[in-house]
């Protein structure tokens, strides 16, 4: 299939990297000095799961050198969403399927208005990576999954087709016909676990270890779960419960990518996170104390350093 992702950055980078390394058509955005690191010596993936190397991917910072193609793996930050769909126009044809896989619950309501309705599709990856250096993407956890589907629940041949070749490149994917549900559920931890990590400066393992810090993971969960419930997603308060578990087992170094931008002093997904669990809280009349406290604690960087 021919693919491209937007960008390479941790998540994208990786997915596309092993679609790539099983012979698809693979084109990579990027920009600035991983640019010019994957032009120079290729785009590296040091996993769990097995390092890789792509000594010539192909990349490039403009869209419109792709044209259009089968699958475009959206996964900028969520401040860029809107910048960014703009720009794929130029790889999307009438066939395309943009499979949006950014943090957040709105990327395809904010997407659809730029691409069409009918392309954009929803997706979760659930994965611990980052871009250790210029051209090199760093996966430490044991899990690398994604989940894919039309936020309308109706079949879509072009979803199914890529399902199945992404399976047969080794990547763990299912097809969701309840894909808004689950990016509820993906949302509820990551709230959490961007929000514990951000404003601790701490991995998880000291986190889960202290009974205050520990019991601040559970109420940023248990808010979020709430306010989902008051949109209208069926959410069960077994999972959170479910979701203390992982985190308790989880690799004790485990942080969110919030909390990697903190220390980088990179732009935060803060507005799109706890703040968005904030909004809909007032909106809905939903109590969020935990992450009014989590907004007001990180406000201040969420633009990052000069």
């Amino acid at each position: 299939m021919r693919i491209a992702v937007m960008a390479a950055g941790a998540v994208g980078g990786y997915f596309g990297a092993r679609l790539a390394a099983a012979g698809h058509d693979v084109h990579f955005i990027a920009r600035g000095a991983h640019l010019d690191a994957i032009r120079k010596d290729g785009l590296r993936i040091a996993s769990t799961h097995g390092d890789l190397h792509l000594k010539d991917a192909r990349v490039t910072p403009r869209p419109e050198d792709v044209g259009p193609v089968d699958i475009v793996l959206f996964a900028v930050k969520l401040w860029d969403t809107e910048t960014a769909a703009e720009q794929a126009r130029a790889m999307v044809g009438r066939q395309t399927r943009v499979v949006t896989l950014q943090n957040g619950v709105d990327s395809v309501e904010r997407m659809a208005p730029i691409l069409g309705a009918g392309c954009v599709v929803g997706g979760i990856a659930q994965i611990a990576s980052v871009i250790e250096k210029p051209g090199v993407i760093s996966h430490t956890s044991p899990f690398a999954t994604m989940r894919i589907g039309r936020v309308d629940g109706r079949p879509d041949a072009a979803l199914a087709a890529f399902t199945d070749a992404a399976k047969a490149a080794g990547l763990d994917i299912t097809l969701s016909e309840t894909i808004n549900r689950d990016r509820w559920l993906k949302f509820i931890f990551l709230v959490g676990l961007s929000g514990i990590t951000a404003a601790t400066r701490a991995p998880l393992g000291p986190i889960m270890a202290d009974p205050d810090t520990r019991a601040f993971l559970r109420q940023l969960m248990q808010e979020t779960m709430l306010v989902g419930r008051a949109q209208g997603v069926p959410l069960d308060d077994a999972y959170v419960d479910d979701r203390m578990d992982f985190a308790a087992k989880a690799p004790p170094t485990m942080k969110a990518s919030m909390c990697h931008d903190l220390e980088r002093g990179n732009r935060l997904e803060l507005d799109w996170l706890a703040g968005k669990v904030v909004r809909l809280g007032h909106e809905t009349s939903v109590p969020v104390p935990a992450n009014e406290a989590v907004y007001a604690l990180l406000k201040l960087h969420r633009m990052g350093r000069a």
